[in-house]
């Protein structure tokens, strides 16, 4: 499935419980469409929430407030089922807002162009730890809950831990010759691996984050976002428009499975059931991509006895209205989930 956005999008998510995603576009707006198996997606909303991009969006509250924070430096808190703004928090940072990380049910972290982190009571609408953690824009966070400690990237090239228990920086690396793009958390939280803009993978590990201990070459360009699939998978976006599913440790490119035309790759979900994967890019395009179809693909692709694979005839194709999804190698996949 396929939705022309008429903007360039910077933000993605996907409902927590149901058929709903929505996009943050250039323009300011925030668009919420409802999606199947058996309709094309219908747009319920476009609300006009910001006066510059909007770069970020994350459902809250069990689904039933969005929120999107904007180069205009606010955060907004939008009614999911009626478009209508519930509060803003104006001058919520002192420079324009990139990313927008949910920690629990009530907590949300955001991260500004400045290297600043917040993280923000939801039912208060008060910041409740402020970190000075980066020199550069924050690129990328994610929240390890165990630890109460939230990890971010960014411009400057460095790692940061945050401990939200201790209100303080834990730890940073050194400065990699590498802008730092995207993380997540692998090999059950023993592994940090990180998007770069020159399209190497750093993998730092847990407790010794000054420096990285592996460095996995394989994409040709930048590596914009990253999803975790499981603990020894996840799913890449890069510049050249592909979308990859990459192993971890061994360090492999299992398969593109998916692309955007050469246009890069903006920002990657699943759906709350696993079913769809979306993608957006700066092709304007939000898609969703039935991920049976792709693991599918996949398999055929491991068939050819690693000869070598050809982007172009291993694509992947948006998820067809009313297509079955009943794969048995998707079945076992979701299985070990």
């Amino acid at each position: 499935m396929e939705i022309n956005l008429g903007k360039l999008p910077f933000g993605l998510d996907f409902h927590p419980s149901s058929n709903l995603v929505a996009a943050g576009l250039i323009s300011g707006d925030l668009h919420l469409y409802r999606y199947g198996p058996d309709t094309q997606p219908q747009r319920l909303f476009a609300a006009h929430g910001h006066e510059e991009s909007c770069r970020s969006v994350k459902f809250v509250d069990s689904g039933r407030v969005l929120l999107t924070a904007s180069a205009d430096c606010s955060i907004l808190a939008v009614d999911v089922d009626t478009g209508a703004v519930i509060a803003r928090l104006e001058d919520a940072h002192e420079a324009a807002i990139n990313r927008l990380v949910t920690l629990t049910e009530t907590t949300v972290s955001s991260g500004d162009d400045e290297g600043c982190i917040k993280v923000w009571d939801t039912r208060q609408r008060t910041c409740c730890n402020s970190f000075n953690a980066h020199e550069e824009y924050i690129s990328d966070m994610t929240f390890v809950s165990s630890s109460m400690q939230l990890l971010g990237t960014s411009g400057d090239g460095t790692l940061s831990v945050c401990n939200l228990r201790r209100n303080k920086v834990q730890s940073r690396s050194e400065f990699s010759e590498d802008e730092l793009l995207s993380i997540v958390t692998m090999k059950n939280g023993r592994k940090v691996v990180c998007g770069t803009q020159t399209g190497a993978l750093l993998l730092y590990s847990w407790g010794h984050f000054k420096d990285c201990s592996d460095r996995f070459l394989g994409h040709p360009m930048s590596v914009d976002t990253l999803l975790k699939v499981d603990e020894d998978t996840l799913i890449s976006g890069s510049e050249d428009g592909v979308i990859r599913l990459v192993g971890i440790l061994p360090n492999r490119i299992i398969h593109p499975i998916a692309e955007h035309s050469e246009y890069p790759i903006e920002g990657l979900g699943f759906s709350f059931d696993r079913k769809f994967l979306g993608s957006i890019s700066h092709d304007q395009m939000l898609k969703l991509w039935d991920m049976h179809e792709l693991l599918e693909s996949q398999k055929d692709a491991s068939n050819h006895d690693n000869e070598e694979m050809d982007v172009d005839g291993l694509r992947g194709r948006p998820a067809n209205v009313g297509q079955a999804s009943n794969t048995a190698a998707a079945d076992d996949f979701f299985a070990d989930l």
